[in-house]
Order: structure tokens, then sequence, then C-alpha cells
């Protein structure tokens, strides 16, 4: 059965990758000129390609070991997105009041990390379930606690103590990306790098059940 491995994508060849979010719309242009426009999913998916941080032997044999280990597509792992690894802005350091995780009833004590994108005209909240352990900050009402307990497999924070009501609890974070590789083969040769030639190392974004 395939398995979530807790373990992290090379950073020396991580460090190099790009691709970002991917989203699926359906789009169909009426007689009139006007557009009709269908999202078939609710969360954007990332894909990678980690393949321009593979620039000598070591980093191809680094690769391969990797990916052995990983059976290709079937066990998922950590990855770290160059760009988008951090509650905060930019280059600013992690603040326990980076991100809005909800206002406590009294009664709920369990909260998911995640991660706000949005302007005046929209927002989107994206689960972050794959915490870098010590990184995580926890505040009540702008006070940081150290009372949580964090879930680094899940992303859930579990406080001892269900906030009051009305109490807005803040985190902030650095974090990984769930991906897989999304091929079963890798093509690599000593011409694949160092002399303008390239390797493609696909990865896609996975769920992780909670």
């Amino acid at each position: 059965m395939p398995a979530f491995h807790n373990v992290s994508f090379p950073l020396p060849l991580a460090f190099g990758a790009s691709g970002g979010p991917q989203r699926q719309t359906e789009i169909v242009t009426l007689a009139s000129g006007h557009e009709q426009r269908n999202t078939s999913q609710f969360s954007s998916r990332r894909r990678y390609d980690a393949g321009i941080g593979v620039k000598s032997l070591a980093d191809v044999q680094l690769l391969i070991a990797f990916f052995e280990a990983r059976r290709g597509q079937y066990h998922g792992f950590r990855f770290r997105d160059p760009i988008d690894y951090s509650s905060a802005l930019g280059k600013d350091p992690v603040s326990n009041v980076d991100q809005v995780l909800g206002v406590g009833d009294g009664v709920q004590s369990d909260w998911q990390l995640r991660k706000v994108y949005g302007d005046m005209e929209g927002s989107w909240h994206r689960v972050i379930s794959k915490p870098i352990i010590g990184s995580v900050v926890i505040a009540l009402d702008g006070v940081e606690t150290n009372t949580a307990q964090i879930d680094h497999g899940t992303g859930i924070v579990s406080l001892s103590t269900p906030p009051a009501n009305g109490v807005i609890i803040t985190a902030g974070f650095e974090f990984d990306v769930p991906v897989r590789f999304d091929a079963d083969s890798l093509n690599t040769s000593l011409e694949s790098f160092g002399a303008g030639g390239v390797v493609h190392i696909p990865l896609v974004e996975i769920r992780i059940h909670a």
C-alpha cells in the first residue's frame, strides 16, 4: 500500500526548481461572445520541475537513489517550494500573527494550519499539512502560547484548553509541500547536465488525509 515517506526531496535540487499552482477552468464561448467559466476543483494543485537543480554526476546519483527509495510515483514525500514556504510575506521572519486559524468558541481545541491568499476581491485558504518541525508559533489574541501540540504530519494544532469565545487564534510557520514523482522513469545521461542539457524531474502535489 502506498505511504507518505516523511523525508525531504534533496534541498540542493529543490532550490533550483520551477513551478507553482495549477487550476482547472472550463471555458465555453457563447455565440454572443460572452464566456461561461466553471472550475472542476476547489483547490489549486502545485506542479514542479526540479531538473534544473541537477548540476553534476553526484546530483544525478543522489536523485536516482531518492527516486528508487520512493518506488517512483508510489510513495509521497516532502518538497520545499523555493518561492512559497513560509506564512510570512517575502523574506520577513515568521511571526505568531502571520495567519488567522480561527476564532474560539469555548469548545473547539483543534485547528488546522492554513495560509490565506487574496486581495479585496477574494481570497482562498490553503491547508498546510506539512509544517517544518520547530518553526510553528501560535498566539491567542496576539499573545504567544506554549501549550499547543503540533501534528507535523497533518498540520493540526491542538490546544490544551479550548480558546474562549471570541479569542483569535493565529500562527506562523514554515512548511513543505506533500508531493510525489509524476513519472515512473528517469531519463538521465552524462550529457544531461553541465553543457546546457536539461533533466526533467516532474513533481505533483498530493492530498494528505488527516
